[in-house]
């Protein structure tokens, strides 16, 4: 990795998104603004590519979930903004990629659980998110809803059984009018 170590880049984040929050005192209102304000900053005058680029990336999330559960808000209702802004920053510094999404959506997840959220929650605003902002990735809103439901599913799993089965059930189905964002081998063998 380059210069900026991952902890360094998740420290930074937090820092950056709760200083920012904290001067508009609006948080709902600057969440997308300040995600991808944070994340333009994380990720401009690296040299940085490839899977370095999507650690950064991923740290950057992780950094920004830890400050909005700083500010006491809950990283589950703020999931899908959050994904929605650290996207658009990606973008806007370079390219995105199907792998992107589902880094991203991954990253949300974890730091979700590792600040005490609600997965489930914050796997369904990681797909949202993904959703809301595909045309301008240059993607379906087919593509990123798999590809953020496939990454949510596989950080659920690494953080256990339960978080693996809540995911599950909150992915089944349909979101934002996307059916079977589930898309095998993850979806239920029962059905």
């Amino acid at each position: 990795m380059d210069h900026k170590g991952v902890k360094n880049v998740v420290a930074e984040a937090k820092d950056g998104f709760v200083g920012a929050i904290e001067g508009t005192g609006d948080i709902a209102g600057a969440l997308v603004d300040t995600a991808s304000a944070v994340t333009i900053r994380t990720l401009r005058g690296t040299n940085a590519v490839g899977v370095e680029l999507l650690a950064l990336g991923a740290a950057a999330v992780t950094g920004i979930v830890q400050g909005v559960a700083q500010v006491g808000a809950t990283a589950g209702d703020a999931a899908r903004s959050i994904m929605v802004g650290a996207l658009r920053g990606v973008r806007t510094v370079g390219t995105t990629s199907i792998e992107t999404v589902s880094t991203h959506a991954a990253a949300l997840v974890r730091a979700t659980d590792e600040v005490g959220g609600d997965v489930g929650h914050a796997a369904k605003g990681a797909v949202e998110g993904a959703i809301e902002t595909a045309r301008d990735l240059g993607i379906s809103a087919e593509q990123a809803a798999g590809a953020a439901a496939a990454g949510a599913l596989r950080a659920a799993g690494a953080i256990g059984s339960t978080a693996h089965v809540e995911v599950h059930r909150v992915l089944t189905g349909s979101v934002s009018g996307i059916k079977n964002v589930l898309k095998e081998p993850y979806r239920s063998r029962s059905r």
